[in-house]
Order: C-alpha cells, then sequence, then structure tokens
C-alpha cells in the first residue's frame, strides 16, 4: 500500500510539472525613427511579394495644434530598414483617431476626425482601401455609422470589426462589421460595457479582448471624460460572424488607461498584450480633460488565453501613450510614433518579440 501511495504521489507530481504553464517574456529593441514625429497615427503591417512592410497613415505632428493634424503617410521596408513616404490618403485630409487593418492582402483604413480652427471635431466615415503592391488607394462603401477612437480586429483574413468608438457628439455601443470580400457593412451584437472611445484590444483566432477607455458622463449639463475601468471578452460565432458571446472578465493589473498599443498574439502563446498609455484621459493635445498633463505609463501586460489569466510583462523601454494599435510584421510587433515624457510627439519605434520560459 505505501508503494502505491508513493507512486500515485510521484504521477500527480509529474501531472502537475506538465500541466504548469511557461513564463512570458517581452523581448525589446528600437527600430529604425520614423521620418518624422507622429502621435494618434493609424498603422499596419503588410506583406508585398513576401517581404513585409510597415505602415503609418495620417496622424499628429509635433506642433500638436489643429495645424498639424496629418496626412503624413509612410512605410518601412523591414528587411532593408527604410523608410520613405507614400502617396496620402484621396481626400487629402488629415484625420486623428482613424485605424488601419491588414486582411484579404490589403490595408483597411477607417474613420477618425478632423479638427478646425476653432477646435471642433467631426467624425468621418470614409474607408479607404490600400494596395501594397501597387502604392495606390481607392475609397470602398463608408462604414455605416462614422466613428473615431474604435478599436479594430481582424476575423478570418476577412472580417473588419470596429467596436465602439466615438461619434460627434457621444460615445456608441456599436459593433460594425467590414466585409472585405462583398465590400459591405453589417452590425454585430453591441459591446455590452458603457461605449468608450480611446480604449484598446486584440483578437486571436475568434477571441477578442478589450480594456478600459474613456466614458462620458452629463453633470449638471455639464460634459465630463471619465476613465471606464474594466476587461470585456468577446467571443465571434463561428457559424455566424455578426453574432458576438460578450463576457465580463478580471480587470488587468493597474490603473485603468487610455490609448494603449494592444496587439492579439497568437505565436508562441495566445495572447493579447497591453502596452503605453496614460491613467489621465486627455485631449488631442496631451493635456488631460482635468486640465492636468497626461503622462505615459511603462508597464506591460497580457491576457493569456490559455490560461484566462492577466500576466505582468515587465516595463516598456521608453513608455509612450496616444496609440491606435501595434503592427505586427511576422513574429515581430511595431509600436510606432505616439507621445514620450512632457507630451511631445515622437519619432520612437519601439519592437518586441514573445519569448517563453519554463516556470520555475
Amino acid at each position: 500500500m505505501k508503494k502505491l501511495f508513493t507512486l500515485f504521489t510521484l504521477l500527480i507530481f509529474a501531472a502537475s510539472c506538465q500541466q504548469a504553464p511557461k513564463e512570458v517574456t517581452l523581448e525589446w529593441t528600437e527600430s529604425d525613427s520614423l521620418p518624422v514625429a507622429i502621435s494618434n497615427n493609424a498603422v499596419s503591417a503588410a506583406q508585398v511579394d513576401g517581404e513585409w512592410f510597415l505602415y503609418t497613415f495620417m496622424g499628429l505632428g509635433a506642433g500638436k495644434t489643429h495645424e498639424d493634424v496629418t496626412n503624413f503617410s509612410a512605410r518601412y521596408d523591414v528587411n532593408n530598414s527604410t523608410w520613405e513616404e507614400i502617396p496620402v490618403v484621396p481626400d487629402q485630409i488629415g484625420r486623428l483617431g482613424s485605424t488601419a487593418e491588414y486582411a484579404n492582402g490589403h490595408v483597411y483604413i477607417f474613420g477618425g476626425y478632423t479638427v478646425n480652427e476653432d477646435g471642433h471635431e467631426v467624425s468621418t466615415q470614409e474607408v479607404f482601401k490600400y494596395d501594397p503592391l501597387a502604392n495606390s488607394y481607392e475609397q470602398v462603401s463608408n462604414m455605416l455609422l462614422p466613428v473615431e477612437d474604435a478599436v479594430s480586429l481582424v476575423y478570418e483574413d476577412r472580417y473588419i470589426y470596429l467596436v465602439s468608438g466615438w461619434n460627434n457628439t457621444n460615445n456608441v455601443s456599436n459593433v460594425q462589421v467590414y466585409d472585405t470580400h462583398t465590400n459591405s457593412w453589417s452590425h454585430a451584437t453591441p459591446y455590452p460595457g458603457p461605449p468608450v472611445f480611446g480604449h484598446s484590444g486584440g483578437i486571436v483566432g475568434n477571441t477578442m479582448i478589450l480594456s478600459d477607455g474613456v466614458q462620458m458622463v452629463v453633470d449638471e449639463g455639464e460634459e465630463i471624460f471619465n476613465m471606464s475601468p474594466g476587461s470585456i471578452k468577446g467571443e465571434i460565432n463561428s457559424e455566424e460572424h455578426t453574432e458576438i458571446n460578450w463576457s465580463r472578465i478580471q480587470q488587468h493589473p493597474g490603473e485603468a488607461r487610455y490609448r494603449m498599443a494592444a496587439v492579439g498574439v497568437s505565436s508562441p502563446v495566445e495572447m493579447v498584450v497591453f502596452a503605453g498609455g496614460s491613467s489621465n484621459p486627455y485631449n488631442y493635445n496631451g493635456i488631460g480633460y482635468n486640465s492636468k498633463p497626461s503622462f505615459a505609463s511603462n508597464t506591460v501586460f497580457g491576457y493569456r488565453l490559455d490560461t484566462n489569466q492577466w500576466v505582468e510583462l515587465g516595463e516598456q523601454p521608453t513608455p509612450t501613450m496616444d496609440h491606435r494599435s501595434v503592427a505586427r510584421a511576422g513574429d515581430e510587433f511595431y509600436i510606432i510614433g505616439g507621445m514620450v515624457d512632457d507630451q511631445k510627439v515622437t519619432d520612437l519605434v519601439q519592437k518586441f518579440s514573445v519569448e517563453l520560459e519554463s516556470a520555475e
């Protein structure tokens, strides 16, 4: 009996060792700087003849005034380590808060907002399709509802989801889905949390993870913009892509943040990584809605889909904020531009890769 007990104990110990998840680490390096400092830019990556290129579209220049809202666009040849300017979007209008995604061989650029001299902001509904091979654009079907500061996510290399965001005067809970095969739009299951803008998220397979953002509340007739802490998982129905099963998950480590850089990682472990951002929501110039300067956070964390748990992933070498997304080129991930200390618009490009280590 004693031998049987010892054998049983050893088997349990062996099984527990095999099941222990490996620890995740991020390896950071600095890549070649942008040709100009740019923030709140739409970013993506695409393959051309098997080679990866990074892209940045529109955004905010160093002066941070309405005159610095730019249509500047550029691409980076990862193999040759060179940046070059590319044509701007067809209507030549500069925008902030746009988002870009690579799907079905093209980069799609969605929405954003323009800023007038008096500070008035207008959400835009235009969608542009960029051909990386021809280095040219065409305008495709407008989104159903103009949004800015939305989260965009790609499913099955075909469907692009725009989750929540700001529409001219208020946040919306709409989830709009663009079909790149048919150039058409549909509505999906609405976002279940408070409608927000400046939230962040990523997707792996059919699973989305989104966090935080800013909620507008009205107090005695005054519009107030507050952080909206919270993390939500969305699982797309593989039989019907407009059906999403939403559920609340545990909140991530640390404070809620605005305009983080986030991306889904499929290998070597399935997870969504969040980096940077600010705990003090701000206007496009980096000054908070509370009139206090905003500063970037250096902490990085991720939500692992294999364990359904948050993990802390160390610190970003140079803290940045004011991001739209992360550009993924193969197994390398690029945070392009943004704001650094003292709300300075930067030309910095930081790259990370995801590594697995055996748990001790």
